[in-house]
């Protein structure tokens, strides 16, 4: 039986650069599609977010996702980053949810999880696996890369429920 393709875009938040990451998951097989960084100016929070939600709706106008999956906010020492990224995070959301896609989100941890096999995974060993598992011949950025192991991630999440969890 074939099963109809999903793509899934995920989302690395931050509030002076946000990762992204398109991939279309079909038959438990995985295809990059694209990804980048919506890099921010140092101007106030709330022109950053505005920006975050204008982006990430031309993304997913442009490439038409049905999911979106997003890393939730990780313990952080400074309590102002932590609100910074989870503003980040809403604004994102937001827009995924304006334009009716399904949101997953997941801890940093259960993303490494998937994509490299241990939640203490470095950045290059994440960026390393993403180029792996998505046969891609350039490394992407360290944001790229994780907004494509969010994606990674909740394709995996999908195909195998307990996978993520």
């Amino acid at each position: 039986m074939h099963k109809k393709t999903m793509r899934v875009l995920g989302i690395d938040p931050g509030s002076r650069r946000t990762g992204y990451g398109v991939c279309d998951f079909s038959n438990s097989e995985i295809q990059y599609v694209c990804s980048g960084v919506i890099k921010l100016p140092s101007s106030d929070i709330p022109n950053r977010l505005k920006i975050i939600f204008q982006e990430v709706t031309q993304i997913i106008e442009t490439y038409k996702p049905t999911h979106m999956a997003i890393e939730e906010v990780f313990f952080a020492k400074d309590p102002r980053a932590a609100l910074k990224l989870g503003q980040a995070r809403g604004a994102a959301i937001v827009a995924g949810t304006m334009l009716g896609l399904s949101i997953g989100e997941y801890s940093p941890k259960r993303v490494k999880q998937a994509v490299v096999g241990t939640g203490s995974a470095d950045k290059n060993q994440v960026q390393m696996m993403v180029m792996h598992l998505l046969s891609l011949t350039g490394k992407p950025s360290e944001d790229a890369a994780d907004a494509l192991a969010v994606s990674i991630c909740h394709c995996h999440s999908i195909a195998n429920q307990s996978l993520c969890r």
